[in-house]
This record gives C-alpha cells, structure tokens and sequence, in this order.
C-alpha cells in the first residue's frame, strides 16, 4: 500500500517481491480490528485473498462497508483510493497486494 499514511495500523505488510514495475505485499490481520491506518494507493493494485473472511473498510467521508475476501478469488482497484481496511472477524485474515508501479 503506497502513498503517505495519515494514521499508523497494526496489521503487517511484509514486502515479498519489488521492482521497477511491481510490488507484491504479503498483509496479515490476525485479530478482529487490526488495521492498515489511513492511506491512498498511488497505483493501480490487485487482491488475493489468502483465506476467507471479512473486512471493514472506512472511508474518508465517514462510510463504511464490509468486503467479503473469499480464496484465491482476485478483486482489482485503480489508484486513489483513500481508506482505512481493518479485520472484520474474529480470526486472521490475510492477502497479497500487487501493485502496478508503471
């Protein structure tokens, strides 16, 4: 997840490939409310959910919805999206981020 972070998060992010082109992400929410804090993706970015679960994400204007992650089924999001993604259930819930430098 690129772009300045407005609010620190618990959740981990551990960067497994990166390159002119790409980064990939590993991001791990082991307890219910962990979260990523505030950020903008500056890239484009593709999700692969590790495992099944839900996710809350909160928006700048207050909003807030539930994504359902199911997996090994992607979901695709083109840059500027500003949240904030926490877990929503009570056990880990995990996925790869790949994002689209160029």
């Amino acid at each position: 997840m690129s772009a300045p972070h407005t609010s620190a998060g618990t959740a981990s992010g551990t960067v497994l490939v990166e390159n002119e082109r790409t980064r990939v992400t590993e991001w791990r929410f082991p307890a219910k409310g962990d979260n990523t804090g505030w950020h903008i993706h500056a890239h484009d970015y593709l999700v692969v959910p590790l495992s099944d679960g839900q996710l809350q994400l909160r928006e700048p204007d207050g909003t807030t919805r539930i994504a359902e992650l199911r997996l090994g089924s992607p979901y695709f999001r083109e840059r500027g999206v500003h949240h904030d993604v926490s877990n929503a259930g009570d056990f880990e819930i995990s996925f790869i981020e790949v994002e689209f430098l160029q």
